[in-house]
C-alpha cells in the first residue's frame, strides 16, 4: 500500500466516500430486484441483461431452491439496513418456501419448481443448506414464519443429510429419499452449509449449529485441504476419499479446484473463528494461507481476474472469469484486513474492486455481467443474465461492517446500538 504524506493511509472502507460509494452499489441491486424478481405466482423470476423477468415457453420459469433462499436473505439483510419494501419480498420468499419448494408429502424440499409444480423434485444438500440460512435470517428480522421453518429444516438437516461418521453432510437424494445416482459428496455444499449454520446458531443460540459448522471445517480445511498443499478439493466419494478426475455440472460442480471458494471459505473461517470465541488458532492461519493460494494460483497476472478453476498443480484449467469468485475476494479481503491489519489484504481488496468496476460493473445501469473470458470480453457460457444479488450484494456491505459476525449480524447490531 503507498505511503500518503509520509504514513499509512486510511483503508478504503474506512474513507466516507467509499463507503457512500458502497451503499449506493447496494442500493442499486436492491433497487433492480425488488420489484421485478417478484413472480406473482409465486417465488421469484430470474432476470435478463435489462433487469426484465425472464419467462419461458412454459411460464414463469424454474424457480430453484437456492436463488429462493438467497433472495429472502438479501432482502432480509435489507430490513436490517431499513430499506423500503423489503418486508414485501421476505413475505413472498418465504411463502414460496413453504407452498412451493416444500414437499408436503416426503419432507423437505424440491430443488426446482415451476408453476404447475416439481420440475426436479431433487433433495440437494446445496439448496437446503440456503433454506437454514433463509429461516435463521427471516428469524433474526423477526419474520412470523421464521420460526415454523427453523423447526422443520434444522431436524432434517440432522436426521436426512448429517453423516456423523464423516462429520458433514451426503449431497442428494430422490423426492423419497432414496440415494440419487453415483455416490457423491461435495464440497460446496458443506461449504456453505457452514455459512447456513454459524446464521443458525446466531438466530438460535443453539451450540450444535456451531459445533456442526467446525466438524465441516475441520474436515474439510484442516484434515484435507491442509493435506493437499492447501489447494481446496472439491469432490469426493461417499468415505471422503478425494476423486480428483470427477468432472460434473460446469457450474456447480466443475473439474479441478475453484479458487473463488478458496476465497469464500477465506472469510467464512475467519468468521467461524469468531463465532467460536477464537478457540481454534489453525482457522486463522488457514484463511490467510487460502486467500494468498487464491491470488498466487487463481489471479490471471496477465489480464487480471480469478480463474473459474486450476489444477492440483495450480495452473489455470477453465480461464473464464466469473462475478463471484472477485465479490469473495472482495469481501474476505476487507474482513481478515480488520482482523489482522495487514496491509497484503487492503491492497488485494483495492486491486479487486479496480477490476471488478473495469470489467464486471456495467455502466450506467450498474448490472454486475456474470462472466467474461480471459480477454475481459463479455461471455455467456454459464452465466447470463442478471444472478441474484447474493455475492454482489455482500461484496458491497460486508466491507461497510466490523469483522465480529455474520453481514446480517453486524447490519441488526448497529441498527440497535444506542
Amino acid at each position: 500500500m503507498q505511503q500518503e504524506n509520509g504514513q499509512a493511509p486510511k483503508p478504503w472502507r474506512n474513507r466516507p466516500y467509499h463507503r457512500l460509494w458502497l451503499t449506493g452499489q447496494a442500493r442499486t441491486l436492491f433497487d433492480t430486484f425488488q420489484f421485478a424478481s417478484v413472480n406473482p405466482l409465486g417465488g421469484f423470476y430470474e432476470l435478463d441483461d435489462d433487469g426484465q423477468p425472464i419467462k419461458d415457453e412454459n411460464g414463469s420459469g424454474t424457480r430453484n431452491l437456492h436463488a429462493t433462499s438467497r433472495l429472502i436473505f438479501s432482502f432480509c439483510v435489507a430490513k436490517a439496513l431499513g430499506h423500503p419494501g423489503a418486508d414485501e419480498v421476505i413475505d413472498h420468499g418465504m411463502d414460496y418456501l413453504w407452498s412451493g419448494h416444500r414437499d408436503p408429502e416426503n419432507g423437505g424440499y424440491f430443488w426446482g419448481v415451476g408453476d404447475d409444480g416439481p420440475v426436479d423434485p431433487s433433495k440437494q444438500a446445496y439448496g437446503h443448506a440456503f433454506v437454514l440460512l433463509a429461516a435463521a435470517s427471516a428469524k433474526r428480522v423477526g419474520h412470523p414464519d421464521a420460526d415454523r421453518l427453523l423447526a422443520d429444516i434444522v431436524p432434517l438437516l440432522k436426521e436426512r443429510f448429517w453423516e456423523e461418521r464423516h462429520g458433514a453432510v451426503a449431497e442428494e437424494f430422490t423426492a423419497n429419499w432414496q440415494p440419487l445416482g453415483a455416490p457423491y459428496r461435495g464440497q460446496n455444499s458443506n461449504m456453505h452449509l457452514t455459512e447456513a449454520l454459524m446464521a443458525g446458531y446466531e438466530a438460535t443460540g443453539d451450540e450444535t449449529l456451531l459445533r456442526m459448522a467446525e466438524s465441516i471445517a475441520d474436515l474439510l480445511i484442516r484434515r484435507i485441504t491442509g493435506a493437499n498443499d492447501w489447494r481446496l478439493p472439491e469432490h469426493f466419494n461417499e468415505n471422503w476419499e478425494l476423486d480428483l478426475a470427477y468432472k460434473g455440472s460446469e457450474m456447480f460442480r466443475p473439474a479441478g479446484s475453484t479458487p473463488g471458494h478458496w476465497l469464500e471459505w477465506s472469510r467464512l473461517l475467519a468468521q467461524l473463528w469468531v463465532a467460536g470465541s477464537r478457540r481454534h488458532d489453525w482457522m486463522m492461519e488457514a484463511a490467510s494461507t487460502l486467500f494468498h493460494n487464491a491470488v498466487r494460483d487463481g489471479w490471471d497476472p496477465e489480464y487480471g481476474g480469478f480463474f473459474y478453476t486450476v489444477g492440483f498443480d495450480g495452473r489455470p484449467l477453465n480461464t473464464e472469469k466469473m462475478w463471484w469468485p472477485a465479490c469473495e475476494g472482495i469481501g474476505a479481503a476487507a474482513f481478515l484486513h480488520d482482523l489482522t491489519g495487514d496491509a497484503f489484504f487492503e491492497d488485494w481488496y483495492q486491486r479487486i474492486w479496480n477490476f471488478t468496476t473495469a470489467h464486471v460493473l456495467e455502466r450506467p445501469n450498474g448490472r454486475w455481467i456474470p462472466q467474461i473470458d480471459r480477454e475481459l470480453e463479455v461471455n455467456t457460457s454459464l452465466f447470463s443474465g442478471q444472478p441474484d444479488i447474493y455475492h454482489s450484494l455482500q461484496a458491497c456491505l460486508i466491507p461497510l461492517f466490523p469483522a465480529k459476525g455474520s453481514l446480517l449480524d453486524c447490519a441488526l447490531a448497529e441498527a440497535n446500538a444506542g
